[in-house]
């Protein structure tokens, strides 16, 4: 096993057994759940966005795999203040790290940390346990966006 193998386990133990953003918002611009049924994970995702489309306050319940709990950890950090298109933009190129074989997905310093789940990739069975968080905010984001047309 390698220095870099070493690193990313401690990352993602550390934002397993220290989940940030855990928690739920009061008055979210949207509350979604998402489940794995293949593993058992759940996590309820709550987005709170402002008037001009910046991601204002993420939290998250997740129970489940460390994985899932990790990856929604990173993901909360990596989405907070951001603009919605900024988001977006790092969702994709996260999910293309994850879905493909020879990615040259490369994040910048302040998100490198999401590179610790490149190693799930590994794992075939368990890149959905990674990847869900991330189509939860997906989907909260488009509830979030439909709701403040309204």
């Amino acid at each position: 096993m390698s220095l870099a193998d070493d690193l990313y386990r401690e990352t993602i133990l550390d934002h397993y057994h220290n989940p940030r953003n855990n928690g739920s918002i009061d008055n979210a611009s949207a509350t979604v759940e998402g489940v794995n049924p293949l593993c058992g994970d759940e996590l309820t995702l709550y987005l709170k966005l402002t008037p001009s489309g910046l991601i204002e306050d993420v939290k998250l319940t997740a129970h489940g795999c460390s994985i899932n709990t990790a990856s929604g950890s990173m993901m909360s950090e990596a989405i907070l203040g951001q603009s919605v298109e900024r988001a977006q933009k790092i969702i994709e190129d996260f999910k293309t790290m994850m879905l493909t074989k020879e990615d040259e997905t490369v994040f910048e310093d302040e998100l490198e940390e999401l590179e610790a789940l490149r190693g799930v990739k590994k794992y075939p069975v368990r890149i959905k346990c990674a990847l869900l968080p991330w189509n939860t905010l997906l989907e909260g984001i488009e509830t979030a966006r439909q709701a403040q047309a309204k």
